[in-house]
C-alpha cells in the first residue's frame, strides 16, 4: 500500500488517451487533484470533460497514460483498445474512494431516500447498519433534506434528488467527490439548491473534481480550472486568471458564448 504524503495528489492523471473506435476523445491529458482542492473541468460539449472524469474512477478504460490514486498507479494488462485494469480489488478500492455524482441522479426508484443513501456502505463496504443509518441521516440533514428520509425519489424535486445523490456519495466517506454536470438537468431555481451544497463542501476542504457548464460555480469554488478543447488542455490555472484574463483565443470565445447564452 502506498502511503499518502503531502506531495501526492488524491488523483493524478498523466498523458491520458481515450478513443471510441477511431474517435479520439482524449489526446494526452494530464491533471491532478491535491487533497482538499477543487478542480473544475470546463469546455464545450464533446471536449472530453465527462470522459476524463469517468476515466478517473475507471468507469471508462483508457488506451494510454497513467492514473494514480494517492500515489498508487493503476495496474493494467493489454495494450491499446485491449487495455484493462488488471487488479479487480484495486478497481473496487479506487471506486469506493471516489464517489461519483451523476447528472441524472441515478437513485433507485424502489428504495426510500434513506435506503438509497445507505445501500452502498452496507453492501460494498459491509459497515454496521446502525452506524450507516446514523451517518446517512446526518448527511441528509447536511444537504438540507433530512425530513425526506422515508419518501421515494419520484416524490422529490430534481434539486432534492440531486442533493440525495450527493448525500449518498458522502456516506461512502470518499477521498474525493466527482461531479458530472451536477446542475445541468435542473431548472435555475433548483440548480441553486445544489450549488449551495457544493459550495459548502468546498468550504469544508473536500477534494472534488467538477465537470460543469456553470462558470460562476467554477469561479466561486475552484482552486484550479482546466479548459478542455477537442481532447486537449487548451488552458488551465486559478479561476481568477482563467476567467479574468484568459490567454487563449478559444477560451475567450468559449466564455463569450457562455455569457451570451
Amino acid at each position: 500500500m502506498v502511503t499518502l504524503t503531502a506531495e501526492q495528489p488524491v488523483i493524478e492523471i498523466n498523458g491520458l488517451h481515450k478513443a471510441y473506435g477511431t474517435l479520439e476523445v482524449l489526446k494526452g491529458v494530464s491533471i491532478s487533484a491535491p487533497k482538499g482542492h477543487v478542480i473544475s473541468l470546463i469546455g464545450s460539449s464533446g471536449s472530453g470533460k465527462s470522459t476524463l472524469l469517468r476515466c478517473c474512477n475507471l468507469l471508462e478504460d483508457s488506451q494510454q497514460g497513467e492514473i494514480r490514486f494517492k500515489g498508487e498507479p493503476v495496474s493494467w494488462k493489454g495494450e491499446g483498445h485491449n487495455r484493462r485494469p488488471s487488479d479487480p480489488a484495486q478497481v473496487l478500492r479506487i471506486r469506493t474512494n471516489l464517489s461519483m455524482v451523476f447528472q441524472q441522479f441515478n437513485l433507485w426508484a424502489h428504495m426510500s431516500i434513506l435506503q438509497n443513501v445507505m445501500e452502498a456502505p452496507l453492501t460494498v463496504l459491509r459497515r454496521d447498519r446502525a452506524e450507516v443509518e446514523n451517518a446517512a441521516r446526518a448527511y441528509l440533514d447536511k444537504v438540507g433534506i433530512g425530513d425526506k428520509c422515508d419518501v421515494y425519489p419520484a416524490q422529490l424535486s430534481g434539486g432534492q434528488q440531486q442533493r440525495a445523490a450527493i448525500a449518498r456519495g458522502l456516506c461512502m466517506e470518499p477521498e474525493a467527490l466527482l461531479f458530472d454536470e451536477p446542475t445541468s438537468a435542473l431548472d435555475p431555481e433548483l440548480e441553486q439548491e445544489v450549488v449551495r451544497v457544493i459550495k459548502d463542501l468546498a468550504a469544508e476542504g473536500r477534494t472534488m473534481i467538477i465537470v460543469t457548464h456553470d462558470m460562476k460555480l467554477a469561479a466561486d469554488v475552484s482552486d484550479h480550472v482546466v479548459f478542455l478543447h477537442q481532447g486537449l488542455i487548451e488552458e488551465q490555472g486559478p479561476p481568477e486568471t482563467l476567467f479574468g484574463a484568459p490567454k487563449s483565443e478559444r477560451l475567450r470565445g468559449f466564455l463569450s458564448a457562455t455569457h451570451a447564452a
